[in-house]
């Protein structure tokens, strides 16, 4: 019989803050607040969404920034977190790294670094209360100006080694250049944090190389269509670079018509590091146990292959040595049973 995946050590290293939210939550806030939803986000299904053109990416941005107007207090900061942590929890992950623009909560929250601290101190309280080790990655919008992302940079680096651990650029990889954002990453690189952008989601295989080797990334957000270059994919085995990896997600976005066709295996057999990710279950319907579900489902990952997959994501973490040592340990503990 198979394994639990649910019981699989792992990390989570691709959750975006709004986007990790319980549907009872967002129906539960907009209640409070008065905030009118549309039928995609109250019919109890994650909603239809393609963003493989401009239209249907705008459509989703919309429906995120609907779910993100209903946090509007540090209690439903707290909450938020609190919840995901919870999710985490029940999904085997002993590690989170989740991704936050705190720019779009900073009008309500009292600015920037009031925003950041709310946060900040959310995820200790969460992961002390619930026992799964948590950090943030600090975004940049990439539909953003450059300086924007600058400016978000610095205010990430203010707390490296106090909650944060990374930086990223989100949002439609088909707006902006990657070496437009190459300052930014510098300034969160030369302070201690690790580059994680996404690219090869919406954009071709091009766009990972970009990332490499304009912002110097240490791990990609996405990364899918690094499968389209061989020589891309032996980069990226040489430098150990991790991909966040999405598949409902990629599905439910239109990059892949169907789960078998996401190229788990061909990253997999390439010597690729990934790290499979939910990005936002609030909108794709599915959490990260669900991922390594799809792996052994679609694609025919054995206990063994879903073990290192597991390992690669604890690897390509940003966690403390003693928390990666304890999620490896359980995860030969995992296959052992």
């Amino acid at each position: 019989m198979a394994r639990d995946v649910s019981l699989l050590p792992k990390a989570h290293l691709h959750l975006h803050f709004t986007g990790s939210m319980r549907p009872a939550t967002l129906l539960e806030l907009a209640g409070k607040y008065g905030v009118h939803l549309p039928e995609a986000l109250t019919s109890g299904e994650p909603p239809s969404l393609r963003a493989t053109d401009e239209r249907g990416w705008f459509r989703f941005q919309r429906l995120y920034d609907i779910a993100r107007s209903v946090l509007r207090s540090p209690d439903d900061i707290r909450r938020l977190v609190r919840e995901a942590a919870e999710e985490e929890a029940r999904d085997g992950s002993g590690w989170l790294e989740i991704q936050v623009d705190p720019t779009s909560y900073a009008p309500r929250l009292g600015g920037l670094i009031p925003a950041m601290e709310i946060i900040l101190d959310a995820v200790e309280t969460a992961s002390r209360d619930t026992g799964v080790g948590m950090a943030v990655l600090v975004a940049a919008n990439r539909t953003k100006h450059p300086l924007d992302a600058r400016t978000l940079a610095r205010l990430a680096v203010r707390y490296a080694g106090h909650g944060v651990v990374g930086f990223g650029l989100s949002n439609d990889e088909r707006r902006g250049l990657a070496r437009d954002f190459d300052r930014a990453f510098a300034i969160a690189r030369e302070g201690g944090l690790l580059a994680a952008p996404h690219g090869g989601e919406l954009s071709g295989a091009s766009s990972v190389r970009d990332c490499l080797d304009d912002l110097h990334a240490s791990r990609i957000g996405h990364g899918v269509r690094a499968a389209e270059d061989p020589r891309l994919m032996a980069k990226l085995a040489e430098r150990g670079v991790t991909c966040e990896v999405c598949p409902a997600s990629n599905v439910a976005l239109g990059v892949y018509e169907e789960p078998r066709q996401v190229p788990l295996r061909t990253l997999f057999d390439a010597g690729v590091p990934m790290a499979l990710g939910a990005d936002d279950p609030l909108l794709f319907g599915s959490r990260l146990a669900a991922q390594y579900e799809l792996a052994r489902e679609a694609h025919g990952f054995t206990d063994e292959e879903l073990a290192e997959l597991a390992r690669q994501s604890v690897r390509g973490s940003a966690a403390p040595e003693g928390v990666r040592t304890k999620l490896l340990a359980g995860i030969d503990d995992w296959l052992a049973h």
